[in-house]
């Protein structure tokens, strides 16, 4: 199954395909270079690294935007006691929000309620404005995974969301990008989705299960702003978040949090007191 990354080396960061064991240097400094660039064949005799030694960095260093989108999930909906709604509802991230898939995640010191959002995330291959359905599926690069941490006391202040979404270095994507004709489901997939903190399951769903699937939310969102490669979509999380528990549970370090996105990897993310 063919996956895609971005690691750190000592001569900066690398895109990269998944060989075996090996990493293939795709001539990039990162995934998103790579589609921008059209996704060009790899040269021959290209540098490898090996993959127990690799230092994933986030999938994308630089996209352009990282629009994500909130109760997109029937469970997840319920447990925030709101009604289904009618159209995606989105809020933006920046790039300076992104870290590594193994990287720790610092709890500010700001908050006490940070919280977990375990996420399939939508990476764009090519640019798009308007996409009908034909579109749509070919601006879809790929899967990856992400954890949408989140302030919650900040995010709750305001009828805003942005606030409590923003935090620097809390979004950890990867570790690896999967193309749509490798995961069951296509540009729909039908992934299972795990989080765990400290080894217990607290998180647990199906991507087929989501309100809004990729294609209407690449469509959804092309309709409103130009979509670039390397761009993100986060589609959005299940139930079992700690916000909604009861009692309510969030994170205050030292904790290990887990996500496994079924056909593409595991994120663990060590938190770390502020």
């Amino acid at each position: 199954m063919p996956k895609f990354a971005t690691i750190r080396t000592a001569d900066g960061t690398r895109g990269v395909r998944l060989d075996g064991d090996q990493l293939v240097d795709l001539g990039y400094p990162d995934l998103g270079a790579y589609l921008a660039a059209g996704a060009p064949d790899l040269p021959g005799g290209s540098v490898t690294y090996p993959v127990e030694a690799a230092d994933f960095a986030p999938v994308v260093l630089q996209p352009s935007k990282v629009v994500c989108v909130g109760l997109n999930y029937r469970s997840h909906i319920e447990e925030m006691g709101r009604d289904l709604p009618e159209y995606p509802v989105l809020f933006a991230k920046f790039a300076d929000t992104l870290t590594g898939a193994n990287d720790p995640v610092t709890k500010p010191a700001e908050t006490e309620q940070l919280d977990w959002e375990c996420e399939l995330t939508i990476v764009i291959g090519s640019t798009v404005r308007h996409a009908d359905e034909e579109q749509a599926v070919a601006a879809i690069a790929g899967f990856t995974a992400a954890n949408d941490y989140s302030v919650r006391d900040w995010q709750f202040r305001t009828r805003e969301w942005l606030q409590g979404k923003m935090w620097e270095a809390t979004t950890p994507v990867g570790p690896y990008v999967v193309t749509p004709d490798e995961l069951p489901g296509g540009v729909r997939p039908e992934l299972a989705t795990r989080l765990t903190v400290d080894g217990v399951e607290k998180q647990s769903a199906n991507t087929s299960d989501l309100l809004f699937d990729p294609v209407a939310l690449v469509r959804y969102v092309s309709t409103i702003t130009t979509l670039r490669p390397g761009d993100l979509i986060l589609t959005g999380t299940n139930g079992g978040v700690g916000h909604a528990r009861s009692p309510q549970e969030f994170l205050w370090g030292g904790e290990t949090v887990e996500i496994t996105v079924e056909g593409i990897g595991t994120l663990t993310n060590t938190i770390v007191k502020g």
